[in-house]
């Protein structure tokens, strides 16, 4: 039977946490994301033509908030278990009766509420920088909650795995970050040549900003079945790997 408290108990603290460090977890991002639309949306957007029939400033909406959300749901998972191996109240987690299973719940569930909740606020913050319509909001809402919980996971494993502060910053910086910039944040990948679009579609992000973007305003890079395909593989990758990691004996400790 699962434990509910004790997945409850991680849950809650992991969100208060947050709370906590409200600049650095909330404000921060949300701030660096509103000038990404002073800069872009406003400054060059007004000097931009249209792209499929959509402002340049309402275009980027879904790359930004897709940005953030695959950045800080990496971020939150990683830190929310790297720091009890660092600081050790690890062993109190590993001591009490509950289970992997129970742990990646509790974890990886606070770390997609959290990059939830940031990414409406975005949306929201938008709403003062350009005029937009979501023309399927379920599905914005369907997108937002898989990306959520994949990255969550997959910045679980990163967790996991780095044993010092810069390994949990360099999967980030060096790889999500630059994959989201050339995955169509800022321009449709239509407007790329012929090789440099085939080129492209070997980027996995490409396929979640094009379903996003999708039920924004209706348009996508890339068939819409294949981005929730594809983030269906993100997530079952992810969730493989997880079960693989405690299988095999995956210590959580330092």
């Amino acid at each position: 039977m699962m434990n509910i408290y004790a997945i409850r108990a991680i849950y809650q603290f992991e969100l208060e946490r947050t709370w906590r460090t409200l600049m650095q977890s909330i404000a921060s991002p949300v701030i660096s994301t509103s000038l990404y639309f002073v800069v872009f949306g406003s400054a060059i957007g007004s000097r931009m033509i249209e792209i499929d029939g959509i402002s340049y400033g309402a275009f980027i909406v879904p790359g930004l908030i897709m940005l953030a959300l695959l950045t800080e749901s990496i971020s939150n998972a990683a830190f929310g278990i790297y720091m009890p191996k660092f600081s050790g109240t690890i062993y109190e987690i590993l001591s009490a009766p509950i289970s992997y299973v129970e742990i990646v719940i509790g974890y990886v569930g606070a770390a997609a509420t959290k990059s939830i909740i940031l990414g409406l606020l975005i949306l929201a913050t938008a709403r003062f920088f350009v005029s937009f319509e979501i023309a399927h909001p379920l599905w914005m809402i369907i997108f937002l909650v898989l990306t959520a919980v994949t990255f969550s996971l997959f910045g679980f494993i990163i967790g996991i795995w780095a044993d010092g502060f810069e390994k949990l910053q360099i999967i980030p910086l060096m790889i999500i970050t630059p994959l989201t910039f050339l995955g169509g944040s800022f321009y449709s990948i239509s407007m790329l040549p012929p090789l440099w679009q085939k080129i492209t579609l070997f980027n996995p992000v490409v396929y979640l900003i094009s379903g996003f973007r999708w039920s924004f305003y209706d348009v996508a890079d890339v068939n819409v079945a294949i981005s929730v395909g594809m983030t269906l593989v993100f997530l079952v990758i992810c969730l493989t790997v997880v079960w693989w990691v405690f299988k095999t004996g995956a210590r959580l400790k330092s």
